[in-house]
């Protein structure tokens, strides 16, 4: 089982989650995501880990608390098919 680290800061932010072993980083994305200049931050956010060899996968907060079994079994599926 992967193991997750929350509030894991790497650079200038803080992920909500990250399997170190992966290279994953997990956010769960609320309301806020969706206004202002915010997707445009998130966009610059991914590109700056990307470049760094970090995987991000989003996920909705409502997801998470419709869905937490289902998401995450879908977390731990792309935690270990980047460490295969």
């Amino acid at each position: 089982m992967p193991t997750f680290r929350q509030q894991h800061p790497i650079g200038p932010y803080v992920l909500d989650f990250y399997c170190a072993k992966a290279r994953l980083a997990i956010e769960i994305d609320g309301m806020s995501h969706d206004v202002g200049d915010r997707p445009e931050r998130d966009l610059r956010r991914d590109a700056w880990l990307k470049a760094r060899g970090v995987t991000m996968m989003r996920i909705p907060a409502g997801e998470v608390t419709t869905n937490f079994g289902e998401t995450v079994d879908a977390i731990v599926r792309m935690a270990a098919s980047l460490t295969d």
